[in-house]
């Protein structure tokens, strides 16, 4: 069903990044879809042009074409990111021929075992589009849905090899008994290689209202953590937070059948995070001002910095003074875009 639930902006704004690549230099995401749907949701859409004329220097071309993807030859093409515009066409096909629901519902456990490639970016443009398809659906939001899930598809990672530690009752406190790497390898994919062992927690869920439950007390956990861990690497843990909200998100989408393996597969994303990056001790935090989330998202978008805005959108979906703690904190400690 098609809808004119914003007034164009928003659809503007999309189909002006579809014409670019979803990564840049050959590694880095296109973080655009994200931001521009995250300041729409929150009543910012017509702010959506000018942040982006501020960030289209990073823009990249859409790149070239491979060969198609097929409902024959897919696996072969999985996680080979020279085919993100093949990935690209074939859902761009699929989306156009079916239900948006029903093509996420078979893709989903296909793809949840390789959300940590593309450092966990392309799950969470999939949970932005899939929120903006909820609140109404018409083609360029279907398009960046098609976007998304060819991206995920392209930079699909899973990862392996790692040895279950006992872990806590709670998420924060799993999350404070992650174990970090040895300093050394650079890099997202090198240093996610280094990952041997993490906590086990919500391990035995099986309930799909469980799973739920445990994922918001993840999403949670992990936003309040970043005020005082965010020091540790202040761009890549914001990813802690906003990979396991992506996915959270999402839940509404799909089968409940889907909940669970979700939700283990969204702690092991929030840790693996935690363990390349979090420091060794935290800091204490307490932002100089109490702040409405309104007026923490205006002082995001004036900051402008694409993570700083999508934690800060986090921090609203939590809705808490902590979580807001945390986005004024990713304020203050990344650089902004000028």
């Amino acid at each position: 069903m098609e809808t004119t639930a914003t007034t164009g902006q928003l659809e503007e704004a999309l189909e002006r990044v579809h014409a670019t690549g979803p990564e840049r230099l050959g590694r880095l995401t296109n973080h655009a879809p994200m931001v521009v749907e995250a300041l729409a949701a929150h009543g910012q859409a017509g702010a959506v042009h000018r942040w982006l004329d501020l960030y289209r220097d990073k823009f990249e071309d859409f790149p070239d074409r491979v060969a198609p993807v097929t409902d024959a030859n897919w696996p072969a093409a999985l996680g080979d990111p020279r085919r993100a515009a093949d990935w690209i066409d074939h859902f761009s096909r699929t989306l156009a021929e079916r239900p948006w629901r029903g093509v996420l519902a078979e893709w989903w456990p296909r793809l949840l075992p390789g959300m940590y490639g593309g450092s966990t970016h392309p799950v969470i443009r999939a949970g932005h589009a899939v929120r903006t398809l909820e609140s109404g659906e018409n083609a360029p939001r279907r398009t960046e849905l098609a976007h998304a899930l060819g991206y995920w598809a392209a930079r699909h990672h899973p990862v392996s090899g790692i040895t279950t530690l006992p872990g806590a009752p709670t998420a924060a406190a799993s999350l404070n008994a992650v174990p970090a790497i040895a300093e050394g390898p650079q890099g997202f994919p090198a240093r996610l290689a280094a990952v041997h062992q993490l906590p086990l927690w919500a391990g035995e869920v099986t309930d799909p209202d469980t799973a739920r439950e445990r994922l918001t007390e993840l999403v949670r956990a992990a936003t309040h953590r970043y005020a005082t861990h965010g020091h540790g690497e202040e761009t890549m843990l914001v990813h802690a937070a906003t990979a396991p909200n992506a996915v959270l998100r999402t839940l509404d989408s799909l089968p409940r059948e889907l909940w669970a393996p979700s939700l283990h597969a969204a702690w092991t994303a929030s840790a693996a995070v935690t363990a390349l990056y979090a420091p060794a001790t935290p800091v204490a935090y307490r932002p100089p001002a109490r702040l409405t989330a309104e007026e923490v998202l205006e002082q995001a978008l004036a900051h402008g910095d694409e993570h700083v805005i999508k934690l800060t959108d986090t921090a609203m979906d939590v809705g808490d003074e902590q979580a807001l703690a945390a986005a004024r904190r990713a304020i203050e400690l990344s650089e902004p875009l000028v």
